[in-house]
């Protein structure tokens, strides 16, 4: 069970959008397709050891993208916006 919960959570995504959210105390991770709410949750309330007030979860869909005349897609991926308490802070290591 505890090897699953490591899994769920592949990586924090860095983008604009999601540094604005940390002001809030929101974080956004990339996380594995078949990752429900409760599992992000509970994944993130055992690494980090903080309580989790809200997920939400947003399925993007693969983009088609085109090279040298060849159609090709982009691979989709799914990402979960985790809410903490208000206040609460996580390091993850990405220098901001």
């Amino acid at each position: 069970m505890q090897d699953k919960l490591f899994d769920v959570l592949l990586h924090p995504i860095q983008t604009e959008k999601a540094t604005k959210l940390s002001a809030f105390s929101k974080y956004v991770f990339k996380v594995k397709a078949d990752a429900s709410k409760s599992a992000v949750s509970s994944a993130v309330e055992k690494i980090f050891n903080v309580k989790v007030v809200k997920v939400n979860i947003v399925r993007l869909k693969p983009k088609l993208k085109r090279f040298k005349g060849i159609v090709g897609q982009r691979q989709g991926y799914k990402k979960a916006i985790v809410s903490l308490e208000s206040g609460k802070v996580l390091d993850l290591g990405l220098g901001s």
